[in-house]
């Protein structure tokens, strides 16, 4: 029920009130204009970094909605306190307690689909910075120490002609594959199942058990999201059954990977080397990963581009604006 002044007002003079939307980090001008417009939003006083796990929970305590950020962690606590809606700035949503959400009765929604292409350019971005020591030769340049061209210096992997590996076969898998396709690659991919047999045709990807998988890949790339099943997935194991000097793409969730066994495989040298755009433990990084020279890391900008992240916030936006017009958002988690 919309609430009325009482007094000499008429009725259809009053405006009313708009709910209250606590969104935790700043977002792009106009969706913050557009948050403005249709609800009453509310900022941390600074944004200088994840806010602190006391200030969301406080803030939750008095809002009708929630926008979160992936570096965000909605707990049961957070979700009891009385927020109805939570509306993830991100396509993952393994920040939020989807179980307690269910038992509460919290909306949950996400931005899917909005940022496929701009992380899977970054992926193939990092798996040729990786493949061809792009990052390593800006720094042997920088620091004037490129003595001149030499028939063996920083030879690297060509694409053409091997084989690419995709954990995840959803919009952004698939994505990678399309650009493999151009690169001459061959696409094989490990999934819960099979592709539509049409799109295996036009991407020329075939799907493969794990264990198979990994043994006739040169390169690994990982897009699955992180649930229980995929935790920890590539451990010592996986990467003993990968093709020695294999090289690993991640820019899904750090922890879908084993962190110090993939630093075991690394340094030596069954791993041939690693593009990482995602970390455990993130921000933090652990310093042999920083040791490796055979790292190429990136500070989670799967998603950061300029068009990207205003569509994802415009995609936030029309979520809690249809959750608040007594409709199913068109993003809502079940």
């Amino acid at each position: 029920m919309i609430p009325f002044v009482s007094g000499d007002i008429h009725q259809d003079d009053v405006q009313p009130v708009k709910p209250r939307v606590f969104v935790t980090r700043a977002v792009p001008e106009p969706v913050r204009e557009a948050l403005q417009s249709c609800f009453d939003p509310r900022w941390p006083r600074t944004d200088a970094g994840p806010i602190a796990p006391a200030d969301l929970l406080a803030a939750a305590q008095n809002c009708d909605a929630l926008v979160t950020m992936l570096t965000d962690s909605v707990d049961e606590a957070v979700l009891a306190a009385g927020p109805r809606m939570v509306a993830n700035y991100a396509a993952g949503t393994n920040n939020i307690d989807l179980v307690a959400a269910r038992r509460l009765g919290v909306t949950v929604t996400n931005t899917p689909g909005v940022l496929t292409n701009a992380t899977a350019d970054l992926a193939f971005g990092l798996l040729l910075a990786t493949a061809r020591h792009i990052i390593e030769g800006d720094k042997l340049v920088r620091d004037h120490a490129w003595t001149g061209w030499g028939p063996q210096l920083m030879l690297g992997s060509e694409l053409s002609g091997h084989t690419l590996g995709i954990i995840g076969f959803g919009r952004i898998g698939q994505a990678m594959a399309r650009r493999a396709k151009g690169f001459g690659l061959t696409v094989v991919y490990a999934a819960r199942r099979d592709a539509d047999p049409a799109l295996s045709r036009e991407l020329g990807a075939r799907r493969m058990e794990l264990g198979e998988f990994l043994a006739c890949s040169d390169f690994v790339s990982v897009h699955c999201p992180l649930t229980p099943e995929t935790r920890l997935l590539l451990d010592s194991s996986a990467f003993s059954r990968m093709r020695p000097g294999a090289i690993l793409i991640n820019t899904a969730r750090g922890e879908v990977v084993d962190e110090a066994a993939m630093l075991d495989a690394l340094e030596s040298g069954r791993l041939g080397g690693a593009g990482l755009d995602v970390f455990t433990g993130e921000p933090a990084i652990n310093p042999r990963l920083l040791a490796a020279k055979n790292v190429v890391a990136a500070p989670h900008l799967g998603s950061a581009t300029g068009e990207t992240r205003l569509r994802m916030g415009m995609m936030v936006v029309k979520n809690l604006q249809e959750f608040f017009a007594g409709n199913t958002p068109p993003n809502r988690v079940d």
